[in-house]
C-alpha cells in the first residue's frame, strides 16, 4: 500500500512533545482536519487537560474513535537512536515517542474518516472522536470527564474503537474486547513494638498477618469465564520494622492488587478480604482504591466488523483478548453499547526507540475505513 497521508499526519503529531497532560498543538491539528470534514468540534477542557468531542451527524448509530494525544516521558534522550520527538523513518519503521501509543492510530482514523466521507458524504449515522491529553497520567480530567458530559446530555455511542496498540506479533492478530478491573488495597496491620528478646511484651504484626496472608494467596476468588481468566490477587509491597535487628515492629504495611473479571465485583472482593482479616483477629486499617471496573463486549457486530476488515486487509485471523492493564475503555463503556481496542503493535510502547512498522500504517487506516463502511452501511 502506498497511502502516505496517515504517515504524514502521524509524523506531524509525533513532532509535538505532548507529555501528559500537555497536548501542545495535537488537538488543534486534529480540529482543523475534522472541521474541514464537517465535524462539530467541542473543546471540553478541565484543569490542565485538553479534550475534544467531535461529531459529524446527529443520528444513530454513532461510531466513535477514542484516543489520547498525550505520551509518557521519553526517558534519557541520549539513549534514543534518533530524537524522540523527531519522527524518523529507519529500517522500514517509524520511530518516535507516541508512534505506537497512540498517535499513529489517531492519524489512521482521521485519514480513514476523510476517505470514507469523500466517498460517502451522505453516510448514515454519525462519526465521532473523543480525544484526551490525560490518559497516561492520573486520568481524572480526561475521558472520564467527557463521558460525564455525554451522560448528562443523554448521548450514547453504539460502536467505539479505542486506538490502543493491541497487536502482539502481526497487525490485527489481537483485538481487546474487554479489560479486567483493578482494585488496590493499602493495609496496615497493627501490633506492639518491643525488644526482640522479650516477645511476650510485644505483638509482632508480621507473625499475626502470616496466616491471613497464606489464606489470601490461596483463595480462589472466581473461576473467570470464556473471556476472562480467574481473578488474581497479588502483593506488590510489604514493609515493616525499624531497620534494627533487635526491635519487633509495631506495624506492617501491605499493598496489594486485584485484577478482577466480570465474575467478581469490587464490593464483593472487599467484603471477602475483610472477612479473612477479621477471622484471623487482626487489628488493622485498610484503604481501598478502585481504578477501573471490568468491562466486556461480547462477540457481536463490532467484533465481527473488526475481524472481517482485518482478514481482508492483513490476511490474519483475529483473537479476542481481555489481557493487559487498564485503558480509557473503562470509562467509555458506560455510554457505549459495544467497545473494542484495536491499534498497531504494542511491542515497543513506553520504551526507548518506540516504533511501528511503516507497512502497518496504511493497513490500519484501511481497517478503520472498512469498519466505518460496514457499521454505517454506506
Amino acid at each position: 500500500m502506498t497511502e502516505t497521508q496517515s504517515l504524514e499526519l502521524a509524523k506531524q503529531l509525533i513532532a509535538q512533545p505532548s507529555v501528559t497532560p500537555d497536548d501542545k498543538d495535537c488537538q488543534a491539528i486534529l480540529t482543523g482536519r475534522l472541521k474541514a470534514l464537517g465535524f462539530t468540534v467541542e473543546e471540553l477542557n478541565f484543569g490542565e487537560t485538553k479534550n475534544i468531542w467531535a461529531r459529524r451527524g446527529n443520528t444513530a448509530p454513532v461510531f466513535c474513535f477514542a484516543g489520547h494525544t498525550d505520551v509518557v516521558p521519553s526517558g534519557p534522550e541520549e539513549q534514543w537512536t534518533s530524537p524522540p520527538f523527531e519522527p524518523t523513518e529507519r529500517g522500514g519503521r517509524l520511530y518516535g515517542r507516541g508512534a505506537a501509543d497512540m498517535k499513529t492510530s489517531i492519524a489512521c482514523f482521521v485519514t480513514a474518516a476523510e476517505r470514507f466521507i469523500a466517498a460517502h458524504p451522505d453516510h448514515s449515522g454519525s462519526i465521532a472522536l473523543l480525544i484526551t491529553s490525560d490518559e497516561e497520567g492520573d486520568a481524572h480530567d480526561g475521558t472520564t470527564r467527557v463521558v460525564d458530559v455525554l451522560k448528562q446530555r443523554g448521548e450514547q455511542i453504539d460502536y467505539c474503537i479505542v486506538g490502543e496498540p493491541t497487536a502482539v506479533d502481526t497487525l490485527g492478530d489481537t483485538v481487546k474486547n474487554g479489560r479486567r478491573g483493578s482494585l488496590s488495597g493499602n493495609l496496615t496491620v497493627k501490633g506492639k513494638q518491643g525488644h526482640i528478646a522479650y516477645p511476650h511484651l510485644a505483638e509482632n504484626p508480621v507473625h499475626t498477618f502470616a496466616p491471613a496472608l497464606a489464606e489470601l494467596t490461596a483463595t480462589a476468588w472466581d473461576d473467570g469465564n470464556a473471556y476472562f481468566p480467574p481473578t488474581g490477587f497479588q502483593i506488590s509491597n510489604i514493609n515493616g520494622g525499624t531497620g534494627a535487628t533487635n526491635v519487633i515492629p509495631g506495624e506492617l504495611n501491605v499493598k496489594f492488587n486485584f485484577r478482577f473479571s466480570t465474575e467478581s465485583t469490587s464490593d464483593g472482593l472487599q467484603q471477602r478480604v475483610h472477612e479473612i482479616l477479621d477471622k484471623h483477629g487482626l487489628k488493622y486499617d485498610l484503604q481501598w482504591s478502585l481504578s477501573g471496573q471490568p468491562f466486556l463486549t461480547e462477540a457481536g457486530r463490532l467484533t465481527e466488523a473488526a475481524k472481517t476488515a482485518i482478514a481482508e486487509t492483513c490476511g490474519v485471523n483475529t483473537e479476542l483478548s481481555t489481557s493487559g492493564g487498564t485503558s480509557d475503555g473503562r470509562f467509555i463503556k458506560a455510554v457505549a453499547r459495544e467497545l473494542i481496542e484495536l491499534g498497531p503493535s504494542n511491542a515497543t510502547i513506553h520504551q526507548i526507540d518506540e516504533n511501528v512498522l511503516l507497512d502497518d500504517i496504511p493497513k490500519l487506516s484501511v481497517i478503520y475505513e472498512k469498519m466505518l463502511a460496514e457499521l454505517l452501511k454506506a
